[in-house]
């Protein structure tokens, strides 16, 4: 089976640098850049967005295109239902593949159960939907006997798209929008007030803005040092779906919840850890986030595993593949999978927060996001930027 990362309706991709001034230059043709393009365009104003590579490759297509809404908590959660709203418009404006399929969190201990039963007290019922073993184990295609099912939650805010195909998409329909120039393969070498210094000339713009993720080292050194980002590597994979699973829900698990904070915050977190530690130490071990989604294809993503470090190294680690294949087999009840290609993901990590959103000169300002969340968060932060700017200007 064959399997494209670029849109078959996508125009060859451009290398040209506009004439003149543009409003707004932005550096990257990631998913964080891309939806401030998208939002800077929606408010008239005229864009240019920079590119080294030919087409997205980098953490946007490397993740499982879920836009994990309800996991969030504080300015975080609100950033997120935001950003379902900017997805959903961009959905619509572009027709990228983008569904309200929501998530579904197995849970098959006691313990597991009381997190999401805690987590719907704070949520409500409507937030946060409990399901019974036998619906669990039906969207997931499987058996309900086997026992080691005991329920779950159905979070319905959030979201799917297919992160093979939503940024090149997203970026083929700017392309051809009005007042939007995307262009590729064009290296950035510097940036000051006013002015982009690329590979091919210089581009000016009366604001600019860098969403360059885990690279703000190559630019910025010292504001990535002062930050702390280090480049998380993921070892995901995509396998040949068992028949009967065909929901278009993420589904998560409880390693998913011991790595999203809405979850981690309630009082049954801290028993599930050591549950985990006892049952399953290896996950633990390489930090697993066991999940996955499926793509319109109908075969699944499947993941992961986090390393962190300065430099990702090129490396998949078998044990940790097949590490990460059974556990997903085993959710499934399924036998073992067949793996249809492998990859390293990456973003941008820091132990000092979420966000980084700095200020590096009159009219730059460089934006990543360094928790792992950049799908869900992306057109959040692009409203956000845009009301703030609006702001300041009033």
């Amino acid at each position: 089976m064959s399997f494209s990362t670029a849109p078959s309706s996508a125009p060859s991709p451009a290398a040209v640098l506009p004439g003149g001034r543009s409003d707004l230059v932005i550096v990257g043709a990631g998913i964080v850049g891309l939806a401030h393009a998208f939002e800077a365009a929606r408010r008239g104003l005229t864009v240019t967005v920079v590119e080294r590579d030919w087409q997205p490759v980098g953490a946007s297509v490397r993740n499982f295109g879920h836009c994990c809404i309800t996991a969030q908590r504080d300015d975080l959660l609100e950033l997120a239902y935001r950003s379902r709203a900017g997805w959903l418009e961009a959905a619509k404006s572009s027709g990228l593949w983008a569904r309200e399929a929501g998530a579904l969190v197995v849970a098959r201990s006691a313990t597991e159960l009381a997190v999401l039963e805690e987590l719907r007290e704070e949520r409500g019922a409507d937030t946060v939907q409990l399901r019974t073993r036998e619906e669990v184990a039906g969207t997931l295609g499987r058996d309900a006997d086997g026992g080691d099912i005991v329920g779950g939650a159905f979070l319905p805010d959030d979201l799917r798209v297919n992160p093979r195909e939503a940024a090149p998409d997203l970026a083929a329909w700017l392309s051809i929008q009005p007042g939007v120039t995307v262009v590729w393969g064009t290296n950035v070498t510097g940036v000051e007030e006013g002015t982009v210094h690329t590979s091919r000339g210089p581009v000016h713009g009366d604001r600019i803005l860098v969403c360059v993720g885990h690279d703000l080292d190559r630019l910025y050194p010292t504001a990535a040092d002062e930050h702390g980002i280090e480049r998380c590597r993921l070892t995901m994979a995509r396998v040949t779906a068992p028949d009967a699973f065909r929901t278009d829900a993420a589904i998560l698990t409880a390693t998913s919840m011991l790595r999203y904070d809405a979850f981690t915050a309630t009082p049954a977190a801290t028993r599930l850890r050591e549950e985990v530690t006892g049952h399953s130490p290896e996950l633990l071990d390489v930090v697993a986030n066991v999940m996955f989604t499926r793509l319109p294809d109908g075969t699944v993503l499947v993941g992961d595993s986090h390393f962190y470090g300065r430099t990702e190294t090129p490396f998949v680690d078998e044990p940790t593949s097949r590490l990460l294949l059974a556990a997903t087999a085993d959710v499934l009840g399924a036998g073992e999978l067949h793996v249809t290609e492998r990859w390293q993901g990456v973003y941008a990590s820091s132990a000092r927060g979420p966000l980084l959103v700095r200020d590096m000169a009159p009219g730059v300002r460089a934006i990543s996001v360094t928790s792992g969340i950049g799908m869900t968060l992306s057109f959040g932060l692009a409203a956000a930027t845009f009301d703030e700017s609006l702001a300041a200007t009033a």
